[in-house]
């Protein structure tokens, strides 16, 4: 959709994607720069819409019909071509008959167009394309002869891999004798596994050190085979897990497990003060909270982490629908509040306004006799104290110095009240 939805654009860069033929560029009509190296063009064509492009690269491709680039002659601003790697440069007489064709050009493979350089090349231009001519006939011989091996390979190679899996299949049939016996299964099964390890690397080994020609099949086929092994190493990585139990979080009796499968910290605490339970779970400071699933029950907490569990069973019993979750702005903590379903009596109560008469006379009569103060009595012929105001002698103070001043006695002025009651029996407090 590059014709269609990018039509403003100036540079475009595509190289190594196995690219066959250049198409609907051509509709591109302010692209300046395109960039196709590696890839698997064989002939330069479809541009002669593309009216602003100044820069081309088709290194290591598989340009061998070198005449293609007289479609390039309606590009009148291209000032730089990049033909390196394509079996076109090792023609006899490639740079003059492409400066010669050219006239706008003014850098090939990165080398400056010299002035007398193009004059040459248009003086011997006619010899020269005879020989391109004869050159390119022969390149597209051989390329018939590549093309036509490559596809006998291909063949061969499927014939091999089809009669490798009926090989496999009859040796796991169940009318094999290695399945007679269980422990006679499994060992062939090891060897089996063992045996198939070391036929992909001879496969791998064989593969790599086989010569085989530069050609676009070539280059495919060498993609082709890195896509297998990269799906055969997901296969196996997906039978794996497949294989591996999943994790217990609640046994068959149905009890609930402590689980820590993301391995963080965490702390529990017991608000009294608001009768609940707080749990700070210490995420990652810059998870993304989507990633987070809480699950708060009467007697545990499950919070998945990017699909790991973490469950806790708590010490009392909680109310799920009261309970909130929310992360801390400064540490990034999962911090969920769970109150307690068991309610708590607190020991200061106020008193509704709502009273009845008769209970405000009942609250009146007992005020009163809270206020009157009630006296400790004691038997003195059973308990003696002593006088606790005669150990302490009074203090005096002496002038110091030539005059002699009289002493004065420090008294205590103790403040009334009216509610105070003076009872000699019980000893003052020091």
């Amino acid at each position: 959709h590059l014709d269609k939805w990018c039509r403003d654009l100036k540079i475009l860069y595509l190289q190594n994607n196995l690219i066959p033929k250049i198409e609907n560029v051509g509709k591109l009509k302010k692209l300046e720069y395109l960039n196709v190296a590696l890839n698997n063009i064989e002939r330069i064509e479809n541009l002669e819409g593309c009216e602003e492009l100044k820069k081309l690269d088709l290194t290591a491709n598989f340009v061998g019909e070198l005449s293609s680039i007289e479609a390039l002659k309606c590009n009148i601003h291209l000032k730089e071509l990049f033909l390196v790697g394509n079996p076109c440069t090792e023609f006899e007489g490639y740079r003059q008959f492409v400066v010669a064709t050219l006239h706008q050009l003014k850098c090939l493979d990165s080398k400056e167009i010299e002035r007398s350089e193009r004059i040459q090349a248009l003086q011997n231009y006619p010899e020269v394309k005879q020989k391109i001519r004869e050159q390119e006939q022969a390149y597209l011989l051989k390329r018939a002869r590549e093309k036509d091996e490559a596809q006998r390979r291909m063949q061969e190679r499927e014939d091999k891999k089809q009669k490798q899996m009926e090989s496999k299949l009859g040796f796991y049939s169940p009318d094999s004798p290695q399945n007679k016996e269980n422990h006679q299964a499994e060992g062939h099964r090891e060897q089996e596994t063992w045996r198939t390890v070391e036929d992909e690397d001879e496969e791998d080994r064989r593969f790599w050190e086989e010569p085989t020609p530069y050609t676009p099949e070539s280059r495919l086929e060498t993609h082709r085979y890195l896509e297998e092994k990269r799906r055969a190493k997901e296969n196996t990585r997906e039978s794996k897990k497949r294989e591996k139990p999943p994790r217990t979080l609640v046994t068959a009796e149905g009890k609930a497990l402590n689980v820590n499968v993301p391995k963080l910290n965490f702390s529990l605490k017991d608000d009294e003060e608001n009768n609940q339970l707080i749990l700070d779970l210490a995420v990652y400071r810059h998870l993304d909270s989507s990633l987070l699933d809480v699950d708060v029950q009467p007697t545990y907490i499950r919070v998945l982490v990017k699909g790991k569990p973490f469950q806790l069973v708590l010490p009392e019993e909680v109310k799920p629908d009261s309970s909130s979750a929310k992360r801390s702005q400064t540490t990034g903590h999962l911090v969920v509040s769970m109150p307690k379903a068991k309610e708590v009596i607190l020991t200061t109560q106020k008193v509704s306004t709502s009273i009845k008469h008769s209970d405000c006379n009942t609250l009146q009569k007992n005020s009163r006799r809270s206020g009157q103060v009630e006296k400790l009595e004691v038997d003195p012929s059973k308990y003696s104290f002593p006088d606790v105001t005669k150990i302490i002698q009074e203090k005096e103070r002496v002038g110091q110095g030539p005059i002699r001043l009289q002493p004065e006695k420090i008294t205590r002025t103790e403040k009334s009240y009216v509610d105070f009651e003076n009872n000699e029996e019980v000893p003052p407090l020091i």
